[in-house]
């Protein structure tokens, strides 16, 4: 299961990555459009469906990065992000997910799940090969393009695969990535569900941290 993120933008972020050092300090002072959303605990979208928002504290640094560049070029459909994303420079989106990323150095996670996968999960995520990209306990992806998705909110991976499965589903929903619309292609969404159920009830280095002005 490559990247509940980014394959067609690896190349680009990767450059990005290497050119501008993101500074968690300034990402800090930048996150007032984020954490009306992602900082607020039990937060629902509500459009086009609802699910709970990602978790990105904790989240790989390069992931962020280029998940917010695909919002930038429209490679993701969600005019919300999309509206926040054109608004920033690379150097904000580098800040920002600096300072997204810190939280996850703080969590230890186990090398392998402590929730074995009940047999029919397994074979779909053999199926998907899904530990090929984000590690045995899929905290570990072998890229920080990639995302970790160990213990996200399975509602959120349910309509993330549903989206990279349906890339042209509409104006408000879709994701352009070639290698993750082939994995999700191939399981019914039924599947995609228990895929997304058992991923989600992981250990996980992922957190809602709520600001302390809210608190």
């Amino acid at each position: 299961m490559i990247g509940l993120g980014v394959v067609v933008a690896f190349a680009t972020s990767a450059v990005l990555a290497q050119d501008i050092k993101g500074d968690a300090a300034a990402g800090a002072q930048k996150n007032a459009m984020c954490i009306g959303c992602h900082n607020i605990i039990g937060y629902q979208s509500s459009f086009p469906e609802v699910y709970k928002v990602p978790m990105i504290s904790g989240q790989n640094a390069g992931y962020i990065d280029a998940a917010l560049h695909e919002y930038k070029s429209g490679e993701r459909k969600f005019p919300t992000m999309r509206g926040i994303a054109i608004s920033l420079t690379d150097q904000d989106v580098a800040n920002l997910a600096a300072y997204y990323a810190a939280d996850g150095k703080k969590i230890e996670v186990p090398e392998k799940p402590a929730k074995a996968p009940s047999s029919e999960v397994a074979a779909l995520l053999q199926k998907g090969a899904c530990v090929s990209c984000h590690g045995e306990n899929f905290s570990k992806p072998i890229s920080e393009a990639y995302p970790k998705i160990a213990g996200q909110h399975p509602d959120y991976l349910y309509v993330a695969l549903k989206a990279y499965k349906n890339p042209n589903e509409g104006p408000y929903s879709g994701r352009a990535n070639g290698i993750m619309g082939g994995v999700a292609s191939q399981f019914s969404n039924s599947e995609l569900k228990a895929l997304a159920n058992y991923i989600g009830s992981l250990d996980t280095q992922l957190q809602i941290v709520p600001e302390s002005r809210f608190r």
